[in-house]
């Protein structure tokens, strides 16, 4: 009986596309997904190092899994940002971890796993450099219809209050044939909709060279070369910087048919004096003016940020300056932030700066009053509109709707119909707005896709609309030199 696993998955985007390269290699390797994390022979946990509270949440989970150590000798495995931050501290603290790796290593996970049978545990290992784009691994999706597609990893930005450049390294971006090329294999593999992955997506290509010549950013091209792809209904991507937003950009988004109206703009902050203390290379008005383009050049477009509050400095003047650009930009949809500091990073050593924890508590439910009131107006105005949504899951809190994303990606809700599945792509007339969500007509218009009659057939057999078990996804056109995979005894 094949060895089972499953994974836990703390933090960013870029953490869910490791863990789904994590859950290929597992799986090339002969095991197989468990039914639960109690039931699995081997947990993996993919840590963050930039949300709140990442280090109390890790042993929190590891205590917990000692437990089931010991009563079922389920294999432990740590990796991920705070693994790379923190891996011989990770030892330490919880010996019974049977293997670390980082954030550069996630391709030597086989290797480490053999060497636990025999080491002393645990087995840790960390470099300081990409070994390869996870990219070049074999990948496991949970759905059929979507994939994320890593376009660089690192960064070459110095924000005061991140940690990801030293974690993920120096920005090294993949050649856009080798992305064109895994993005096909993935919509012959049933993918409808990819979303692209960097930490600034506006940087890459700047690495490469192209006709003897680099520093320009490549990214309006991708974009292009990825609306000639057939069956691909969707691209989305995030994030990009403001700093290095061109607007060649907005134009390949207005022109190029299946990149999705949708643009996710980091803020962080209205005021020109913590941006500088942030380092963040762009002031208020650079924004707004990205803000006002985009709304010029597509009318229909969704604009959602993040902003941080009580950055270590933050007065009441500063605040205003924040609310004032929300007030003008009108975000469908915000990610509002309490500060905290993190370790190793410049702002955590502002402690003389740092904002009454009370004064904070105070600004962040004002300025989320105000976002919350800006996504209802938003939601509000398309009541009446008819909108295709992407069908994504069975609703979480509902069985008789399904739940599925616009273009601009908001939330609907609508009756489950035997004519479509997680994967289609269903026109709806919205009928009913809240802050977090619209409710919809029954179904207007059904456009079938090879995902959503593959999920049906599933459920046809008795199984769940997510995948249980499929051979790993061919991995991308540069994995040619990857070296063969160790087959774990059974």
């Amino acid at each position: 009986m094949p060895r089972t696993y499953a994974i836990r998955t703390f933090g960013c985007q870029m953490n869910e596309h490791d863990s789904s390269r994590a859950a290929g290699l597992l799986e090339t390797i002969g095991y197989r997904p468990a039914d639960s994390v109690e039931t699995a022979d081997l947990v993996l946990v993919n840590t963050c190092a930039v949300r709140e509270n990442a280090d109390n949440k890790l042993y929190g989970t590891l205590g917990h899994l000692r437990t089931l150590k010991a009563e079922r000798g389920t294999t432990l495995v740590v990796g991920g940002c705070l693994a790379q931050k923190d891996g011989a501290t990770v030892a330490e603290k919880a010996p019974w971890v049977d293997v670390v790796f980082g954030t550069h290593n996630l391709g030597s996970l086989p290797d480490l796993l053999l060497a636990a049978d025999s080491a002393t545990l645990p087995v840790v290992e960390l470099v300081e450099q990409l070994e390869s784009f996870p990219s070049a691994l074999p990948a496991k999706r949970d759905v059929r219809h979507h994939a994320w597609v890593s376009i660089s990893v690192g960064c070459n930005n110095s924000c005061s209050f991140c940690i990801v450049p030293s974690l993920r390294g120096p920005e090294v971006s993949r050649r856009v044939g080798d992305i064109v090329g895994e993005v096909q294999a993935l919509v012959a593999d049933d993918v409808v909709e990819v979303t692209l992955l960097g930490q600034n997506v506006n940087s890459y290509g700047r690495d490469l060279e192209v006709d003897g010549r680099a520093g320009r950013s490549l990214f309006a091209d991708l974009l292009r070369a990825l609306g000639s792809v057939p069956d691909l209904e969707r691209v989305r991507f995030t994030s990009p910087h403001p700093r290095d937003f061109t607007l060649d950009v907005l134009d390949a988004m207005a022109e190029t048919t299946n990149v999705c109206e949708h643009l996710h703009l980091p803020l962080q902050s209205g005021s020109d004096r913590l941006l500088k203390a942030m380092r963040r290379s762009y002031r208020a008005e650079r924004y707004m003016d990205l803000v006002r383009r985009t709304r010029e050049l597509m009318p229909e477009a969704t604009l959602t940020t993040d902003i941080i509050v009580g950055f270590p400095g933050e007065t009441d003047e500063d605040f205003a300056a924040t609310m004032a650009v929300v007030e003008e930009a009108r975000f469908e949809q915000a990610y509002t932030f309490k500060y905290s500091p993190r370790p190793g990073t410049d702002a955590a050593m502002m402690v003389d700066d740092f904002v009454d924890d009370a004064i904070v508590t105070t600004r962040y439910h004002a300025l989320e009053a105000l976002t919350r009131r800006h996504s209802l107006e938003s939601h509000q105005r398309l009541i009446g509109s008819t909108q295709e949504l992407l069908v994504q899951s069975p609703s979480k809190t509902d069985p008789t709707r399904l739940s599925g994303y616009t273009r601009g990606h908001h939330l609907v809700h609508l009756p489950a119909d035997d004519r479509f599945a997680p994967g289609d792509l269903v026109t709806t007339e919205i009928r009913e707005a809240s802050t977090n969500y619209m409710i919809g007509s029954p179904a207007i218009d059904v456009r079938r896709t090879r995902a959503g009659r593959a999920t049906e057939a599933a459920l046809a057999r008795g199984e769940g609309w997510q995948i249980r078990h499929l051979p790993p996804t061919d991995p991308a056109p540069e994995s040619a030199t990857r070296r063969r995979l160790p087959v774990l005894p059974g």
